[in-house]
This record gives structure tokens, C-alpha cells and sequence, in this order.
């Protein structure tokens, strides 16, 4: 038997990925074998592909991957064979606080990820699917779920009744919006398409702005708010939102800054950090742990992931110009 596999040479290019076949690989004491029947696309799987991160040796693409065992090695009885799993982002980051820097243990990264039919890892590397959800619909929990999760319910720990903001349409920021929601919050999203904020609305959110309508948004956050600011701000948009997400946040406000999308490197109003006391909290997704328990949130609520459009493996290129384009809203996912 082989196994489809689709690889970017180093530094990276959508001209520079290869289709190669392999061979599977028992699993050892502490393994397990799975065969791969999805992925989802997010912003750093694209940085790599593209080339801004382009990897420094050839690299099996794809940080998102979700399947079922196939055979488990020796000191395994987390899982069994039949079991339907999903990977975890870090692998090595089990519980507690960060203990990773960077994406040197990321796979699709810094390790090989998910773009192939079949994959042996530790037993570590992956978590329970939650039960009835299809494997694109687990797929999408890895990175952008995760992500979402962690800044609201373990880095903010949202109470019902509080105010979050949310940026856009993509994956991160639609799961964030769901979860804000099973929690009692009030959810305000901002978007550039008005077509998109309807949609927004028809999953929960409370109030819609569009910001090309609207780019001063921070001031119309406020007055929605009655002046006060919201609690947490989901800050995906980088250095060209920072500034109206500070102004949007409440006094002491938690803004979990999570995306790069218009670039690295931002001026901080310091004074406006200062005098409203803000929380400003980086993260990168998030660990085993905490997707263990967003699943558990997941099951017990029954919601369902946003799954824009399907793509098949080999249609990968595709897929990524779809996400380039930025028409879709939530996730893209890869049928493998």
C-alpha cells in the first residue's frame, strides 16, 4: 500500500509543492497510526506554503488533520482502532502554561503536518473527535477552534453577560462567536461585506458594523456599549486594527491578539494601554488539555463548525487561493 502525500520543497511556493507517494510505517511503544481524512486550511498553513515562512527542508504541509486509528503500538489505551481522532497544534504541550515558542513542534511547520493519507505519531499527538462530527468538521478544531477557545474561555475566562467583539469572518473568528454565545455573552462583529454580517447575524451576533462604512468602529463599539467598551476583543487583523480594538475595549479589557493579517510590526498607542488598563494577551492556540475540554464544551452543547467549501487533496492549490481571495467565510476544508 501507498500513501498520497503532498510536500513544498524548501523556502517554500505554490509552484514547489509535489505529489509523492510513501510507505506506511508501524506504529511503535506509545504510537498510533492514523489514516488522515481531513484538513483544514488557516493563515499560517498559507504563510508556509506561500513562501513568507517558507520551510527550510522539504515539508509535508497541513497543520489541521483529522481521521480514525488504524493500529495502536504498545502502552496505548487512550485509543483503539475505529476510534475517529484529530490532531492537536502542539504536540508536546500537554496541559498548564505555555512551554512552546514558535512553531518548531508545529506540524505542517516545524514537523511534518497532515497533507497525506496516512500518518504515525505518539498517541499525544491527537485527541477524541467529538462524537457525531464528520472528520472535515473535526478538522477545523485544531488550529482556529482551539484558538478561539483559549482566548475566550481559558485566557479570558468569559462570564455570561459580558461583551465580545469579533473581527471578520474566518474560521477563528466564527468559533469565537459561537462560543461567546453558548456562553451568555453579546457578540459585536465587524466586517467589510455586508452580505457577511448578515450571516453573522443569522449565528448570533448581536450588533454588526461594517468597517469600510464605518473605519473609526472603536468609537461606534463604545457607543453601543453605552460608552463602557467590551470586555474581550478577538484581534485577528494585526498592526491596521490594533489602535480601534484598544479604543473598543472597556477599562481593564482583555484583547486577545491573535492575527498577523495586515502585518508584524504595529504602533502601540501606550498611553491609551496605560489610562484604560488594558490586557493585551498574545497566544498561539493552545494546548492538549484545553482542546480536551473544548470538546467536552462542544459535545455537551451540540453546535457545528462553518465549513465554507471542500476541496479535494490534490486540489490543494486551490483551496489556498480560495483562502487568498478572502470571499470565503469560515473554514476551508481538504477531503483527503
Amino acid at each position: 500500500m501507498s500513501i498520497r502525500t503532498l510536500r513544498v520543497q524548501p523556502g517554500g511556493g505554490f509552484e514547489r509543492i509535489t505529489l509523492e507517494t510513501g510507505e506506511p510505517v508501524e506504529p511503535k511503544a506509545g504510537e498510533i497510526v492514523v489514516r488522515i481524512r481531513a484538513s483544514s486550511l488557516n493563515y499560517h498553513d498559507y504563510l508556509v506554503v506561500s513562501g513568507a515562512w517558507g520551510p527550510a527542508e522539504p515539508r509535508i504541509l497541513l497543520s489541521d488533520g483529522a481521521g480514525e486509528v488504524l493500529a495502536v503500538g504498545s502502552g496505548v489505551d487512550e485509543f483503539k482502532p475505529g476510534d475517529r481522532v484529530v490532531s492537536t497544534f502542539f504536540p508536546t504541550w500537554l496541559d498548564g502554561e505555555p512551554e512552546v515558542e514558535g512553531f518548531t513542534t508545529v506540524p505542517g511547520d516545524g514537523v511534518d503536518g497532515f497533507a497525506r493519507e496516512q500518518a504515525t505519531l505518539p498517541a499525544t499527538a491527537f485527541t477524541h473527535a467529538p462524537q457525531g462530527w464528520s472528520h472535515a468538521e473535526a478538522a477545523t478544531l485544531t488550529t482556529a477552534g482551539l484558538t478561539a477557545w483559549r482566548a475566550l474561555m481559558a485566557d479570558g475566562a468569559l462570564k455570561p453577560g459580558e461583551t465580545v467583539l469579533v473581527q471578520g469572518s474566518g474560521g477563528v473568528s466564527v468559533f469565537a462567536l459561537q462560543f461567546a454565545k453558548l456562553a451568555g455573552a453579546t457578540v459585536i462583529a465587524t466586517s467589510s461585506s455586508d452580505d457577511k454580517l448578515a450571516r453573522l447575524e443569522a449565528l448570533g451576533a448581536d450588533h454588526l458594523i461594517n468597517y469600510h462604512k464605518e473605519p473609526q468602529w472603536g468609537d461606534r463599539v463604545r457607543r453601543l456599549t453605552d460608552g463602557r467598551g467590551v470586555d474581550h476583543v478577538i484581534e485577528v487583523g494585526g498592526p491596521a486594527t490594533l489602535e480601534q480594538s484598544m479604543i473598543a475595549a472597556r477599562i481593564g479589557g482583555h484583547i486577545a491578539v491573535i492575527g498577523i493579517l495586515s502585518g508584524l510590526s504595529a504602533h502601540l498607542p501606550l498611553a491609551t494601554a496605560l489610562t484604560r488598563q488594558l490586557r493585551l494577551q498574545g497566544l498561539i492556540v493552545g494546548s492538549r488539555r484545553q482542546q480536551k475540554d473544548m470538546i467536552r464544551a462542544i459535545e455537551a452543547t451540540g453546535m457545528r463548525p462553518v465549513i465554507d467549501r471542500h476541496f479535494p487533496l490534490t486540489e490543494m492549490v486551490e483551496a489556498f487561493r480560495h483562502e487568498e481571495s478572502g470571499r470565503h467565510f469560515g473554514k476551508i476544508c481538504l477531503d483527503i
